[in-house]
């Protein structure tokens, strides 16, 4: 009997031991090696959505006027991602279902996000066309509203008092900044119709980004159903072709092609800086799509949506700095309102992802108590034997 207690006791600290191996190696690669790949994933984000809007700016300012080239720029970037599907293993999918999604399933999901997205950056460069950078980036706030509705209809998000709280101030936040009493910019011939059509194209590409990353959202849960590295660059890949087609389609069909040569010849900043300008765009855009796509990979579009924000009262001021646009008192409010609006909803998201690791903690400690009680009978056991 008492070989039977000892095996058990073994047992026991086997398993119990493993287990605390197990959860402090988790616990380990969850505080480096993925809160490094989540910091990178930021850093792309930010740095490309900033680059690229101020970038998108210059151009403009400069003399730019083809809008069907700055929006293929958005999307032409993505054979900058094929060395990540032979350098980097794909990790093992979270498969829902072992049932396979068919081709013209697929087909389908990925032409008509591709659809959103081309639309989602023709208004992008319209919006730029007609607005200051500081005000676009102002109303492009909102995208976090329109991904709350979005969210709430597509992926069953719950709108809690922070959402809810979150939504009025970025809706009041965009609102204001149609009440200005004269829509500035570097250009003087801009006209308040310009201002006006500006303002409702930054609103339409903010609600159909947020519509996109919903769709996303969807298209992994429902119908791909897979969660992996591979599916995310396909994702990224495939609907960016499409996009790229409508756009080159666009620019030929009508006829915006024959006023590139003029467009880059009549660049105050000459042939070399439009090419540059061009190509920095492209570049920065791929690191914002790697960066946006890679938190959804680790964390959630949620996530990536409200880490896109953050760059909200970054570009407003190097406006103000390198464009000279004029820091209204209803934008510094318009400004305040839309941070309230991101903190709240910053907020939302960090009790969120309490409440997992709470009942994660629980079920480990119920795991725990488990597998101490063949211990503890053994030793009732072992007792009454000696008694």
């Amino acid at each position: 009997m008492m070989e039977i207690e000892s095996e058990t006791q073994e047992l026991c600290l086997h398993v119990n031991g493993e287990h605390a191996r197990n959860f402090s190696t988790e616990q380990r690669c969850h505080s480096y090696s993925w809160r490094i790949k989540v910091s990178l994933y930021v850093f792309l984000l930010l740095a490309g959505e900033t680059m690229a809007t101020l970038l998108g700016r210059l151009y403009y300012e400069k003399g730019g006027k083809s809008t069907w080239l700055e929006t293929l720029v958005q999307l032409v970037g993505f054979p900058l991602t094929f060395p990540c599907y032979y350098y980097i293993k794909p990790e093992p999918s979270k498969t829902i279902t072992k049932e396979t999604t068919s081709f013209l399933t697929l087909s389908l999901v990925y032409i008509g996000i591709g659809l959103f997205v081309a639309g989602q950056s023709g208004l992008y460069s319209f919006g730029l066309l007609y607005l200051p950078v500081s005000t676009f980036s102002l109303i492009s706030a909102s995208q976090l509203a329109f991904n709350a509705v979005f969210s709430f209809f597509l992926n069953s998000q719950k709108i809690t008092p922070f959402i809810l709280n979150s939504l009025v101030l970025l809706t009041l936040s965009s609102t204001l900044l149609v009440i200005q009493p004269e829509p500035e910019s570097s250009s003087k011939s801009l006209a308040k119709y310009n201002y006006v059509i500006g303002y409702i194209c930054a609103f339409g590409s903010s609600a159909g980004y947020s519509l996109t990353l919903s769709l996303i959202d969807y298209a992994f849960e429902k119908v791909l159903k897979k969660h992996t590295f591979k599916e995310i660059l396909d994702m990224d890949t495939y609907p960016s072709l499409v996009a790229t087609c409508v756009v080159v389609v666009g620019i030929f069909g009508s006829g915006g092609w024959k006023t590139l040569r003029t467009d880059m010849e009549e660049f105050k900043l000459g042939k070399l800086s439009y090419i540059l300008i061009n190509i920095g765009s492209t570049i920065s855009w791929q690191a914002f799509s790697i960066g946006c796509l890679g938190l959804i990979l680790e964390v959630s579009s949620l996530f990536s949506n409200v880490i896109s924000t953050v760059g909200l009262p970054i570009v407003p001021f190097l406006g103000v700095l390198f464009f000279h646009d004029e820091m209204s008192g209803i934008k510094l409010i318009a400004l305040f309102l839309a941070i309230w609006g991101f903190v709240s909803y910053a907020y939302h998201d960090y009790v969120d992802d309490q409440k997992p690791e709470e009942a994660n903690q629980e079920k480990e400690e119920e795991e725990m108590m488990k597998l101490s009680q063949p211990e503890e009978g053994a030793q009732e056991e072992n007792s009454h034997i000696q008694a």
